[in-house]
């Protein structure tokens, strides 16, 4: 039976040791690799398995000898009572590991998460007005409440704290608000800085505490009925001013106002009276060619010299501002929106003709609804929604509309 070795290196033995395996004793062996590095290892027996386990180096500036052989000595109790140390060490690490993330997510405040997922996604946004109002109501509805609590603490009373003041008044805003609050809290649980439900969602819970925006006084875009809408384009050619020119122009192609503020003559070809606005800055995220009346192509042929870039210019340059035509209609005495206009030829071409909806509602593009025929429309029906919009600039040209009673606009814009 083989002696067992007990205390068998000495200091100058672990100093002088060549490259291999020397054994101390009780499980304790001194390493020795060809670059001369030295460490400690344990060797220990636990259910039927042989593990190693590192110690430390060994040598000069290491572990000596004899701390190496107190470190041996209280593992062997830790086996004998059948704990294995190497499991042990990394339990502990991992600990470590987590307790270092839990501090380091303790830190990560919701207005961090928020700034972070707005840079990485707007590039990706429509236009300029969507990611400064992304900004503008996050700084001002939403970081005075939670902006510097730690994102895995936001709770739903964080969030009822800054919808319940605006719920009722400003309904569209709360809204908004509140998915935008959702999406952060969403992309903070992706990141794994926050865990459970969402506190900001609404269904099956932010629902079952504020009611449904259909159920609040909602604000509509104020339109101007479209039998007043020929005396009041009338009026409006009376007047000399480029607001007034992309007012009409507006009108007569039925475009959002960010679609018709934003055009450059790059999209236009006056030649085919086609004005083709890009898929990223539509609505819908699909090009949109737009066929140009007569009278249409006549009035950008009139702003052309004003600028190169934009249809229709600011007067100090740039594309014009929607408060330009907002403030032509107040001092006009009007009481609708820019864009109450879209409604009035939509009510028009429903009650005034014979086109078919989905000609009217690709005038407008508008998404259609129902996926199954969306999949099978390639087309765009532009042939006959340049008959449609030639028709539509005919009746906004017509002057007082039959029957009409336009009085007030009249009064209005004389």
């Amino acid at each position: 039976m083989p002696r067992k070795l007990s205390n068998a290196l000495t200091p100058m033995a672990v100093k002088n040791a060549k490259p291999g395996r020397h054994a101390d004793g009780g499980g304790l062996h001194l390493l020795v690799k060809e670059t001369g590095a030295r460490s400690w290892v344990y060797r220990f027996m636990l259910r039927g398995k042989s593990r190693d386990i590192g110690l430390g180096a060994a040598g000069s500036g290491g572990i000596s000898l004899a701390d190496a052989r107190d470190l041996a000595s209280a593992l062997r109790l830790k086996v004998k009572a059948g704990i294995d140390p190497l499991e042990e060490r990394q339990r502990e690490a991992a600990g470590a590991v987590a307790a270092a993330q839990a501090a380091e997510i303790a830190g990560i405040t919701f207005k961090a998460v928020a700034k972070a997922y707005i840079a990485a996604n707007e590039a990706s946004w429509r236009n300029d007005k969507h990611r400064q109002q992304w900004r503008n109501t996050l700084a001002s509805y939403v970081y005075p409440v939670m902006g510097d609590l730690p994102v895995a603490e936001i709770s739903t009373s964080h969030v009822l704290q800054i919808l319940e003041p605006i719920w009722q008044d400003k309904p569209e805003t709360a809204s908004r608000i509140r998915g935008r609050i959702e999406t952060v809290l969403d992309a903070a649980k992706a990141r794994g800085y926050r865990e459970g439900e969402n506190p900001a969602r609404w269904r099956g819970h932010i629902a079952q505490i504020l009611p449904a925006r259909s159920r609040l006084t909602r604000g509509h875009h104020k339109a101007m009925p479209y039998a007043a809408i020929p005396a009041f384009v009338d009026a409006l050619r009376a007047r000399d001013a480029t607001a007034a020119r992309a007012l009409e122009f507006a009108i007569l192609t039925a475009t959002r106002t960010s679609e018709m503020l934003g055009a450059t003559w790059a999209e236009v070809d006056l030649d085919k009276a086609i004005w083709t606005i890009p898929a990223a800055r539509m609505k819908a995220g699909k090009e949109h060619r737009v066929p140009l009346s007569p009278r249409a192509v006549e009035i950008l042929e009139n702003v052309k010299p004003l600028s190169k870039a934009s249809l229709f210019p600011a007067d100090k340059g740039g594309k014009l501002s929607t408060m330009a035509m907002s403030m032509l209609l107040r001092r006009m005495k009007l009481d609708c929106t820019v864009h109450g206009f879209r409604s009035g030829f939509r009510d028009w071409a429903a009650e005034c003709t014979a086109y078919a909806h989905e000609v009217c509602e690709m005038a407008l593009a508008h998404v259609i609804g129902n996926k199954s025929e969306a999949a099978y429309r390639r087309g765009d029906m532009f042939d006959k929604r340049r008959r449609l919009m030639t028709d539509w600039a005919t009746y906004c040209a017509s002057g007082v509309a039959a029957g009409a009673n336009v009085s007030p606009i009249r009064g209005a814009v004389a």
